[in-house]
């Protein structure tokens, strides 16, 4: 499976809110963070926890992908979220790090 199609299928498990799908594309010890910010959370189960509390808050969000970069063992992705609550949406870049066929770290501008 290539990097470009395990970011695809992530991306398709967190539109379908299947957390247990989503999760299985991430290292147990995956890490988040803001771009160039502090980390906000460390391994598998703070993220699980967080997506677990974020689809339960906005069961109607969507990632729309704009566009994708692949550069060596990097995903950049370029999405339009739209919470379905009525808020408005935004704009995210996600860059994903991987190791092996897995997400060890992710990226977030805004």
């Amino acid at each position: 499976m290539s990097l470009e199609s395990i970011a695809q299928a992530q991306l398709d498990a967190y539109n379908a809110q299947d957390l247990d799908a989503h999760c299985a594309h991430f290292t147990d010890d995956v890490v988040v963070a803001g771009l160039n910010g502090e980390v906000a959370r460390t391994g598998i189960e703070a993220y699980r926890a967080w997506y677990a509390a974020a689809f339960a808050q906005f069961p109607n969000n969507k990632a729309k992908l704009l566009n994708r970069i692949v550069v060596g063992a990097n995903v950049i992705d370029h999405e339009h979220v739209d919470r379905g609550n009525g808020d408005a949406p935004f704009q995210v870049a996600a860059i994903y790090t991987f190791r092996g066929d897995k997400i060890a770290r992710v990226d977030f501008a805004r």
